[in-house]
């Protein structure tokens, strides 16, 4: 075997094995929107508390870690932070399943926020480091597929552990799952070395001296001065919002507005998340493949992501009930396009952003999506659930879901205004020669 043949192989391992342990973080996270109706029954929470758990202990715990921990991803090694938090994140879920109220509930969401919080960031810096950058959308877009991965083996395993063991048991499974492969990473994977442009590593010399007083303060500031980098932050932020806040209650929305069982509704998402997936694979390609030629197709993507993503969202929606077949046609083309802007976001994050900066970049992101979209977009879906309700009584949730998904149509500005920006950051990144990555 070549070298270079080693080198692929050992880099699409690390790929498969960092995508098996996001699935496997996502899965846990989404989980109790699985189990909303047996776990509600047994404690008798109303919508507004449901949101409050599925989403409070996870935004506290990742708005307090994830910064820190993605600037630790930064001048440390990533291989070992990954490994513990996605294993401690993962005994923490498990744990969730002692639990005797909405408390220990929000509690063990910590656990899949820690596991996201070291692990997604120094995740991503890592691949940046093993793809170039005409790889890199395809290599992001795979890594990206892991949420949508493990949002359908929720939708697809957990109503049946649920239904043979209980749902206490299933976070039993899930937990130990991630604490399993986190051991393997820590075993079987070597840290790579870090790739810098030579640009990257004459800014870093000149930037050393005022980064060490402060140094999250200083990155996170200095990521967020650049119009191209507070755009597309801005963007994936309200696109995380609409898309989290869907993801936690569709199962319970298609249950209640076309009176499907559980079973059925999760069948119904479990297509929705598959085709999330393709769309995510497909727009990565797709990204790498226009961005060749032209470096906007890498903001363009996102920008065409996001708007149809909002007009079949919305259609879903608002079409009538009775047209049962429409509204799931317009929910499945929705979900194929509302995972485009990830993929070629992040790669654009690590294609403008110097290398010492990428995981704290990334971590920003994920930051706005874990306070913004898991903390207040189910707590806000849910309190507007429950007020709407008054009105239009068992139409609620349906009205709540519209409001959330309108907040494609910020994102939609947000990343019409980086791709303005984007190819003047583009040429002074690589205004230098830069060493493969």
């Amino acid at each position: 075997m070549t070298e270079k043949n080693h080198q692929n192989k050992s880099r699409v391992y690390v790929l498969a094995l960092l995508t098996a342990l996001s699935a496997m973080t996502f899965m846990d996270r989404q989980i109790l929107a699985v189990l909303l109706q047996p776990i509600k029954q047994e404690f008798g929470f109303s919508d507004l508390q449901i949101g409050l758990i599925t989403g409070l202990g996870f935004a506290l715990t990742f708005g307090a870690l994830g910064i820190p921990l993605g600037r630790l991803a930064d001048r440390r090694e990533r291989r070992g932070l990954i490994a513990w938090c996605r294993g401690i994140g993962g005994c923490i879920a498990a744990l969730g399943a002692l639990a005797t109220g909405a408390g220990g509930l929000a509690a063990s969401r910590a656990g899949a926020a820690l596991g996201d919080a070291g692990g997604g960031a120094a995740s991503m810096s890592i691949l940046a480091d093993l793809y170039a950058p005409t790889e890199r959308s395809r290599a992001m877009s795979v890594f990206g597929v892991g949420g949508a991965v493990g949002a359908l083996l929720a939708l697809l395993l957990g109503p049946l552990f649920a239904q043979w063991w209980g749902w206490r048991v299933t976070m039993v499974i899930i937990g130990v799952a991630i604490v399993l492969l986190s051991l393997i990473l820590r075993l079987t994977v070597q840290e790579p070395v870090r790739a810098l442009t030579q640009a990257a590593m004459t800014q870093a010399v000149a930037s050393h001296a005022s980064a060490v007083a402060k140094p999250a303060q200083s990155a996170v500031k200095l990521i967020w001065n650049e119009p191209v980098t507070r755009f597309l932050i801005m963007g994936a932020a309200c696109a995380l919002i609409a898309g989290l806040s869907i993801g936690s209650w569709n199962v319970a929305l298609l249950a209640r507005r076309f009176d499907l069982s559980l079973k059925q509704a999760g069948g119904i998402s479990a297509v929705a998340a598959f085709l999330s997936v393709a769309g995510s694979l497909f727009s990565g390609w797709l990204t790498d493949r226009l961005a060749r030629g032209d470096v906007r197709w890498q903001i363009r993507i996102p920008v065409i992501g996001v708007g149809l993503a909002a007009l079949f969202g919305l259609a879903y929606l608002l079409v009538s009930d009775e047209l049962f077949s429409l509204s799931l046609a317009c929910m499945l083309i929705y979900s194929f396009f509302t995972a485009w802007w990830a993929p070629a976001t992040y790669a654009a994050l690590s294609l403008v952003v110097p290398a010492q900066r990428r995981a704290t970049a990334s971590a920003m992101v994920l930051m706005a999506g874990a306070l913004l979209g898991n903390g207040v977009g189910p707590i806000a879906a849910g309190w507007l659930s429950d007020v709407l309700n008054t009105v239009w009584q068992g139409q609620g949730l349906r009205y709540a879901m519209v409001v959330m998904m309108c907040m494609l149509l910020p994102g939609l500005w947000a990343f019409a205004q980086a791709l303005a920006h984007y190819p003047k950051a583009y040429r002074q990144a690589h205004s230098s020669a830069a060493v493969p990555a």
